[in-house]
């Protein structure tokens, strides 16, 4: 269940019996043709999914992640390291001093890593409070899926192109397209990325079947549900 959907009273109940929550974390960038928030999009999706058998609270995504390579991008937005690790720092804070004791952070943006590695120097700092930090799209078990459909696979391709992340009326290319050099882009300031990459896919398909992307999430949904579930300690 969402916090979004839920009143304070709720929350307070819920924590006489449980004490888990998931946070998700997401960016706000280009994706090519789909939407800008794709990286929120999803790792709320994922989230909510896999707590809603279990009756766990998921908290608002953190929808602005570390993304500076993009800017070059309207719509694009970035934070800096400081200012991210210091919001995630305190809402985990926050939750700690509430009762909750077992924190998933479902990470939807390979940017966010700073967030894993304030992660475990938290939990040093918080003792009794455990953090798992989750990228769900690279999970090993989701992950071998994706590879198991088409090993190129990138950056605003197709394995992130579900129907809650398309927009109406935008058509996409049919072609593969190449996959780019991320060591070479790594180097390039954003205007240089957004020559170098055109449309802003990595690489790969455009579009697989919505069979083939469900068969994906599926499995994302359980490996998240999974770490839910256990072991804490």
């Amino acid at each position: 269940m969402k916090i979004t959907d839920m009143n304070w009273q709720m929350v307070e109940d819920y924590l006489e019996r449980d004490d888990r929550a998931i946070l998700p974390l997401g960016s706000t960038e280009q994706h090519a043709g789909l939407s800008l928030s794709v990286d929120s999009i999803l790792s709320e999706k994922v989230a909510a999914d896999a707590a809603e058998q279990l009756g766990v609270p998921v908290f608002p995504v953190v929808a602005y992640g570390l993304t500076p390579y993009f800017l070059g991008y309207p719509g694009s937005i970035s934070l800096r390291v400081d200012t991210y690790t210091r919001i995630v720092r305190d809402i985990l804070n926050c939750m700690a001093a509430q009762g909750f004791r077992r924190i998933l952070i479902v990470n939807g943006h390979g940017g966010n890593q700073p967030a894993g590695a304030l992660a475990i120097e938290w939990m040093a700092e918080n003792p009794g409070v455990a953090v798992k930090f989750h990228n769900w799209w690279n999970a090993p078990k989701t992950f071998a899926r994706v590879q198991e459909i088409d090993t190129v696979a990138s950056h605003a391709s197709w394995m992130e192109n579900f129907p809650w992340t398309r927009l109406p009326g935008v058509e996409l290319p049919t072609q593969q397209k190449p996959m780019i050099d991320l060591g070479r882009m790594r180097v390039m300031d954003p205007k240089g990325v957004r020559a170098y990459l055109g449309d802003g896919n990595f690489g790969g398909y455009y579009q697989r079947s919505d069979e083939e992307m469900q068969s994906i999430w599926d499995v994302a949904v359980e490996e998240t549900r999974a770490l839910l579930e256990g072991p804490w300690a």
